[in-house]
């Protein structure tokens, strides 16, 4: 019988390690260590993306208690696009040199990003920042009402507890009509205005 992991749902932050964390176990009601790893393109690429320091697991299980968990308890089952990313795996994500490092939220375990089928992607960063008790950013990425209501995603990120505090931005990654490039903008649009 394979090892089903721990229900770890109760445990204290400062309690997780990476050297004995089971990628079964159980760190909110309904996510598990492994979910918080995953990534299609890791596995196409050989790509180990399991976490580096404790504190990047501790935080990716904050998100997944205070985030991924409250989505799932509003929305039902789904699986989140990306949780942590590792340097190995930013770098071939973004298709930098092996010498750079990723500033991202992703590659310290504090963010997420997230669709939720049959909802629109505009709602669901709303619904963000309307009803998660905490966020340090929602950002409504590469949504492009041309596309159809679910194009893009939502990055959701958190900052965990001793980190600094959240600041509750509210932002869109979208292209610029006049130049064409994808910009950050402030609150949550389909275009610059």
């Amino acid at each position: 019988m394979k090892d089903a992991g721990s229900d770890r749902c109760k445990d204290p932050l400062d309690s997780f390690q990476v050297a004995t964390a089971h990628p079964r176990d159980l760190v909110a009601p309904n996510f598990r260590v492994y979910e918080l790893t995953r990534s299609d393109l890791a596995i196409r690429q050989g790509i180990d993306n399991g976490f580096e320091t404790d504190a990047q697991l501790r935080a990716a299980v904050h998100l997944a208690r205070e985030v991924l968990q409250p989505l799932r308890d509003a929305f039902g089952s789904f699986t989140p696009n990306s949780v942590f990313r590792g340097q190995r795996l930013e770098r071939a994500l973004k298709r930098k040199p092996s010498s750079w490092l990723s500033t991202s939220q992703h590659a310290r375990g504090e963010a997420c990003d997230v669709e939720i089928a049959g909802m629109p992607t505009l709602e669901l960063a709303q619904w963000a920042t309307d009803k998660l008790k905490l966020f340090d950013q929602v950002i409504c990425e590469c949504y492009d009402p041309r596309q159809g209501a679910n194009s893009g995603w939502v990055h959701i990120s958190l900052k965990p507890p001793g980190a600094g505090t959240n600041r509750k931005a509210k932002l869109s990654y979208v292209r610029d009509p006049a130049s064409g490039l994808l910009v950050y903008v402030n609150g949550l649009t389909a275009s610059v205005a």
